[in-house]
C-alpha cells in the first residue's frame, strides 16, 4: 500500500472523532476512501489551472474542485 497518508494518520482522525479503539482494516479503509477522494480532487484542480492557463494549482482551484466536481 502507498504511503500517501501513514495509518497513524488514519488513528488519529478516528480518535479525534470520538472512537475509543480503532482495528487496522479501519485506518486502511479509511486510508483508500481519502486518497482515492483527494486523488478526483488533485486531478480536477489541475484541469482548473490548466483550463486558466496556469500551471501552478491555487487554492481557489481546490475549492472549485471540491464545490462544483467539475469536469472539464
Amino acid at each position: 500500500m502507498d504511503r500517501l497518508i501513514p495509518l497513524a494518520v488514519m488513528e488519529a482522525i478516528l480518535k479525534k472523532a470520538g472512537a475509543a479503539r480503532v482495528g487496522e482494516d479501519a485506518k486502511a479503509e479509511l486510508k483508500k476512501i481519502l486518497e482515492s477522494e483527494a486523488n478526483k480532487i488533485a486531478a480536477n484542480a489541475v484541469k482548473m489551472a490548466k483550463h486558466a492557463g496556469r500551471r501552478t494549482i491555487i487554492a481557489d482551484d481546490i475549492l472549485m474542485a471540491i464545490e462544483k466536481k467539475v469536469n472539464l
